[in-house]
């Protein structure tokens, strides 16, 4: 597909839950007049403690139901599906792109610090599927990757918990850990959906030496290339809309979600639907 029929049909965006709203939140700064759909699949997250085939069934039903939509073009906001489902996606969805939060997160990191020993911080699914490694090392074979699984600062992010002494202290330990045995970080990914609300904190802990990379940032660069390459662009002069669709818990996504948009939501903002 090289143009578009109609610039204004909305971006897809999906993930297991309210994380990828740091994605949509990218997004939408840096392509504010783009109409956005965004699926919360809150009825089965975590997708990380689900088998890979599982994680893949659920990424091509939310898939579908963003379709519904006519989206012009798809991005997975989440880390566990990037590394599983990418492919498969790819495949369902032909012509429309696809974009994944895995490779434009590994590829600003190699250009901030070639050759350089890269941290990624991200859940225990995604540290075990070693996604970030894998896209790094094909870019640049001389570069050091760490994954380190980082739990309780998920759980930070989701209670608001973000600065101070509790938040430092936990991502202090963290940074220890992954360092211990002498590993010099260059450069710290934030490989969770989550951790963007983190950035300050951990950009404070890790000093200033230390790149910051935040995957939903570099994502919508590459959102902007995509479209654009593609003559896809919206060319209204208004802001766009955003529709949000849930699969559970309404309130709850209004409630947590909320703190990931950047901005006030309730449940009726929140559409509940069947996959």
């Amino acid at each position: 597909m090289t143009n578009y029929h109609n610039k204004s049909l909305p971006i897809g965006v999906f993930d297991s839950g309210v994380g990828g709203l740091t994605v949509l939140k990218s997004i939408r700064e840096a392509l504010p007049t783009e109409n956005l759909i965004y699926l919360g699949d809150t009825a089965r997250l975590p997708y990380g403690t689900k088998s890979p085939a599982s994680i893949a069934r659920y990424a091509t039903q939310a898939t579908a139901k963003l379709l519904e939509h006519e989206i012009k073009m798809l991005v997975i906001a989440c880390n566990t599906a990037s590394a599983v489902a990418l492919d498969a996606l790819k495949e369902q969805v032909h012509p429309i792109p696809v974009l994944g939060v895995v490779e434009p997160g590994a590829t600003a990191a190699v250009a901030a610090r070639p050759g350089g020993a890269h941290l990624v911080l991200a859940t225990e699914a995604t540290v075990r599927l070693g996604a970030y490694s894998k896209a790094i090392s094909v870019q640049d074979p001389k570069a050091r990757v760490r994954e380190k699984a980082c739990e309780l600062m998920v759980s930070l992010a989701e209670e608001g918990w973000t600065d101070g002494e509790i938040a430092e202290s936990i991502v202090r330990r963290y940074l220890n850990e992954a360092e211990a045995d002498g590993f010099d970080v260059d450069s710290i990914i934030l490989g969770c959906t989550h951790f963007p609300l983190l950035r300050d904190t951990i950009a404070r802990v890790a000093g200033g030496d230390v790149a910051v990379v935040d995957s939903a940032v570099t994502t919508a660069v590459v959102v902007r290339e995509i479209l654009d390459s593609r003559g896809g662009l919206s060319d209204s002069e208004q802001p766009g809309h955003l529709h949000l669709l849930a699969t559970d818990g309404a309130t709850r996504f209004a409630r947590v979600g909320g703190q990931f948009l950047g901005e006030p939501l309730t449940a009726e903002d929140v559409h509940l639907v069947d996959l």
